[in-house]
């Protein structure tokens, strides 16, 4: 797993070029979309190891059965591995599941869009379980990364994208853990700080 360098790789608070190019499977179809496509919206981006597999069809469909509730937030979700837009569109026309995937489905076969966000298995030549909320402004607030033997929860990745929005809308306040909107927040006191 020494392949890949975390350090390296796209971190909290950097911003992404909205030129940035991907090849998808979306709409039926095979098509090349950039950031600036989706300018104003949240981006939830989904690394996984591979089509045909078995942890990552219960991922993307848990995601497709959430996707309107992720649109209402204002985000749109991208689901991304190393296998090309035919192996994608392959899938979505074979699995029932997959099969009610709206989302784009991001191709990464060269595996270049995985090594720029730290999940790239180079050994392997996949993606680890990655997820990456990405702001309207292309600033990347949360990321997690885990095992490809841990599956995701999308309600986490939700709740994690409403505190996400929250914060941004509600400039001094901070999210507690578990939050979820109607909760309390909290107002640092900055001037405590370090004084405690």
């Amino acid at each position: 797993m020494d392949d890949y360098d975390l350090f390296d790789s796209i971190h909290i608070g950097d911003e992404l070029d909205p030129e940035m190019t991907m090849k998808a499977y979306v709409d039926d179809q095979d098509r090349t979309i950039t950031l600036a496509d989706y300018e104003g919206k949240w981006k939830i981006f989904v690394f996984y190891p591979g089509d045909f597999t078995f942890v990552c069809p219960t991922e993307l469909a848990e995601l497709a059965e959430m996707h309107d509730e992720f649109k209402k937030e204002g985000a749109e979700i991208f689901s991304i591995s190393t296998d090309s837009v035919f192996v994608h569109k392959a899938w979505h026309d074979q699995s029932p599941a997959i099969g009610k995937v709206k989302y784009p489905m991001v191709a990464d076969p060269t595996g270049e869009l995985s090594m720029a966000f730290g999940t790239y298995i180079d050994e392997a030549g996949e993606s680890l379980r990655g997820t990456f909320i990405i702001d309207p402004d292309n600033v990347v607030r949360t990321m997690e990364i885990n095992h490809n033997d841990i599956g995701r929860s999308a309600k986490e990745t939700l709740r994690k994208l409403r505190a996400a929005k929250f914060v941004r809308e509600h400039g001094g306040n901070v999210c507690p853990a578990s939050w979820e909107p109607g909760d309390d927040t909290l107002e640092p006191n900055l001037d405590l700080v370090g004084k405690i």
